[in-house]
Protein backbone atom coordinates (compact mmCIF):
# COMPACT_ATOMS: atom_id res chain seq x y z
CA UNK A 1 0.00 0.00 0.00
CA UNK A 2 2.83 2.26 0.75
CA UNK A 3 3.84 2.00 -2.86
CA UNK A 4 0.39 3.41 -4.04
CA UNK A 5 0.34 6.47 -1.59
CA UNK A 6 3.88 7.39 -3.48
CA UNK A 7 2.73 7.13 -6.27
CA UNK A 8 -1.17 9.39 -6.13
CA UNK A 9 2.17 11.67 -3.79
CA UNK A 10 4.18 12.25 -6.86
CA UNK A 11 0.76 12.37 -9.05
CA UNK A 12 -0.55 15.71 -6.55
CA UNK A 13 2.83 16.67 -6.84
CA UNK A 14 2.09 17.22 -10.79
CA UNK A 15 -1.12 18.08 -9.98
CA UNK A 16 0.05 20.62 -8.09
CA UNK A 17 2.58 22.18 -10.18
CA UNK A 18 0.00 22.03 -12.73
CA UNK A 19 -2.19 24.02 -10.84
CA UNK A 20 0.18 26.19 -10.04
CA UNK A 21 0.68 27.39 -13.59
CA UNK A 22 -2.91 27.88 -13.89
CA UNK A 23 -3.28 29.77 -10.92
CA UNK A 24 -1.17 32.85 -12.71
CA UNK A 25 0.61 33.73 -9.28
CA UNK A 26 -2.40 33.35 -7.20
CA UNK A 27 -4.38 35.52 -8.88
CA UNK A 28 -6.76 33.00 -10.16
CA UNK A 29 -8.98 31.47 -7.11
CA UNK A 30 -9.59 28.07 -9.27
CA UNK A 31 -6.37 27.40 -9.51
CA UNK A 32 -5.05 28.39 -6.32
CA UNK A 33 -7.35 26.29 -4.30
CA UNK A 34 -6.12 23.25 -7.07
CA UNK A 35 -2.53 23.83 -6.19
CA UNK A 36 -3.60 23.59 -2.37
CA UNK A 37 -5.42 20.99 -2.42
CA UNK A 38 -3.10 18.94 -4.75
CA UNK A 39 0.11 19.91 -2.18
CA UNK A 40 -1.73 18.57 0.79
CA UNK A 41 -2.86 15.43 -1.23
CA UNK A 42 0.39 15.11 -2.24
CA UNK A 43 2.20 15.42 1.32
CA UNK A 44 -0.40 13.69 2.74
CA UNK A 45 0.59 10.38 0.70
CA UNK A 46 3.94 10.92 1.03
CA UNK A 47 4.01 10.78 4.33
CA UNK A 48 1.91 7.65 4.50
CA UNK A 49 4.31 6.03 1.83
CA UNK A 50 7.03 7.31 4.31
CA UNK A 51 5.85 4.61 7.37
CA UNK A 52 7.05 1.89 4.97
CA UNK A 53 9.47 3.18 2.32
CA UNK A 54 12.89 4.88 3.53
CA UNK A 55 13.10 8.60 3.02
CA UNK A 56 15.53 8.07 0.45
CA UNK A 57 13.88 5.78 -1.62
CA UNK A 58 10.59 7.55 -1.39
CA UNK A 59 11.98 11.02 -1.69
CA UNK A 60 13.49 10.37 -5.10
CA UNK A 61 10.35 8.59 -6.37
CA UNK A 62 8.39 11.17 -5.43
CA UNK A 63 10.73 14.32 -6.87
CA UNK A 64 11.37 12.01 -10.41
CA UNK A 65 6.96 11.57 -10.42
CA UNK A 66 7.04 15.21 -9.89
CA UNK A 67 10.02 16.27 -12.64
CA UNK A 68 9.03 14.23 -15.64
CA UNK A 69 5.13 14.20 -15.19
CA UNK A 70 5.33 18.42 -14.99
CA UNK A 71 8.32 18.04 -17.92
CA UNK A 72 5.16 16.03 -20.23
CA UNK A 73 2.55 18.29 -18.86
CA UNK A 74 4.23 21.50 -19.57
CA UNK A 75 4.48 19.38 -23.52
CA UNK A 76 1.01 18.75 -23.52
CA UNK A 77 -0.63 21.40 -22.05
CA UNK A 78 1.34 24.72 -22.60
CA UNK A 79 3.02 23.56 -25.78
CA UNK A 80 6.09 23.54 -24.20
CA UNK A 81 9.45 22.29 -26.59
CA UNK A 82 9.55 18.70 -27.93
CA UNK A 83 13.32 18.78 -27.33
CA UNK A 84 14.88 15.12 -27.94
CA UNK A 85 17.49 16.18 -25.22
CA UNK A 86 14.82 16.61 -22.81
CA UNK A 87 13.14 13.91 -23.54
CA UNK A 88 16.22 11.95 -23.36
CA UNK A 89 17.07 13.36 -19.92
CA UNK A 90 13.26 12.43 -18.79
CA UNK A 91 14.05 9.17 -19.61
CA UNK A 92 17.02 8.72 -17.28
CA UNK A 93 14.74 10.32 -14.62
CA UNK A 94 12.23 7.44 -15.53
CA UNK A 95 15.55 4.85 -15.67
CA UNK A 96 16.36 6.60 -12.18
CA UNK A 97 12.96 6.25 -10.51
CA UNK A 98 12.65 2.50 -11.52
CA UNK A 99 16.17 1.91 -10.07
CA UNK A 100 14.79 3.38 -7.09
CA UNK A 101 12.74 0.55 -6.65
CA UNK A 102 14.09 -2.19 -7.41
CA UNK A 103 16.68 -0.99 -4.69
CA UNK A 104 14.34 0.41 -2.08
CA UNK A 105 13.55 -1.94 1.00
CA UNK A 106 11.73 -1.29 3.71
CA UNK A 107 11.92 1.94 6.57
CA UNK A 108 11.55 -0.67 9.20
Amino acid sequence: MAWIFLIISGLGEVSGVTFTKLSDGFRKWQGTVGAILSGLVSFYCLSRSLQEIPISTAYGIWTGIGSAGSVVLGMVLFRESKDWRKLAFIGMIIVGVIGLKMVGGTAH
